[in-house]
């Protein structure tokens, strides 16, 4: 199993798509599990339960994903938790999609979710991703067993996936 890591805009969900497929392994996307169990968007459950509950819900994902054969991509602040640390970690191959600010906030602004994701700090884009990086980064360091340069191209990235393999 390889989980994929990485802040908001790393290109989890493209790179996990496409590694899976040359793996032949199954994707799955934490965030997307969560508004199915839910049956409601990110925002709406973070607006109605708060972060706690969101984060809570983050785990019990990550822990019913229990198939060897499986590419995941985890929501930016799934990590957050030691426990979904430690989970990773004991049962799979993370890999942290590393990339600049700047990149993310050119990545998110021209694919805005704001109804899948509120802001953690009410800031502009760039300034809330330096904000949660600066908190996250060494998280995401410290949780992966490989750290990838997200700001590559995509086939480039793939194949230094597959050389890890």
């Amino acid at each position: 199993m390889f989980y994929i890591i990485g802040p908001r805009g790393a290109g989890k969900t493209t790179i996990g798509k496409k590694f899976a497929e040359s793996k032949g392994y199954q994707f799955v996307d934490t965030d997307k599990l969560i508004l199915e169990k839910a049956g409601k968007s990110i925002a709406e459950i973070v607006e109605q339960h708060g972060w706690d509950y969101f984060r809570q819900l983050e785990t019990d994902v990550l822990k019913s994903i229990t198939q060897s054969d499986m590419i995941v991509s985890t929501g930016g602040g799934l990590v957050l938790a030691e426990e979904n640390q430690q989970i990773m970690r004991n049962n799979g191959t993370v890999i942290y999609l590393n990339t600049n600010p700047e990149v993310l906030a050119k990545r998110l602004a021209a694919e805005p979710q704001a109804d899948q994701r509120p802001s953690l700090t009410g800031k502009s884009l760039v300034e809330e991703i330096e904000e949660v990086m600066q908190q996250r980064e060494p998280i995401y360091r410290a949780t992966a067993h490989h750290i990838i340069d997200a700001a590559q191209p995509v086939d480039d990235i793939i194949t230094q996936l597959n050389d890890l393999t």
